[in-house]
């Protein structure tokens, strides 16, 4: 399991706004301010998202790698994964691959991809398997 994960973006106010509109359908709607003069010399500022307590998800401003990255994001159901692709769409995604079964995976397996103002490929997933009760 990962503990967390940064990405470098051009625009950071621009990628909060991004993210807390994407993000906020999946239930990720924790921000935290990192001021890198509390970290070692040379840390960044860190701009976190996360969900029940924990922060998992960091942007820095600094050099785009682009599609350098594919994060993939848990939903919670079909719908999460519907809501998240529209405001990711709204506030300035490009489509990669529209809400639906991603049947080379797995008939369960439920996916919209789009790529994040600085390029980088986004999902957002719903494998029904992982939520059975």
């Amino acid at each position: 399991m990962l503990d967390h994960i940064f990405i470098s973006v051009s625009d950071v106010e621009r990628s909060i706004r991004f993210y807390t509109a994407a993000l906020a359908p999946l239930g990720i709607t924790g921000r935290l301010d990192y001021d890198g003069k509390d970290g070692p010399p040379g840390h960044p500022d860190l701009k976190g998202f996360g969900a029940n307590g924990r922060v998992f998800f960091w942007l820095r401003e600094g050099v785009v790698e682009g599609r350098a990255a594919h994060v993939g994001f848990v939903a919670h159901s079909k719908a999460e994964v519907n809501a998240a692709y529209a405001a990711a769409m709204e506030h300035g995604a490009i489509d990669n691959g529209a809400p639906g079964a991603r049947l080379h995976y797995d008939p369960n397996y439920y996916a919209a991809n789009v790529l994040d103002p600085d390029g980088y490929s986004l999902e957002f997933v719903y494998k029904n398997w992982q939520h059975a009760q």
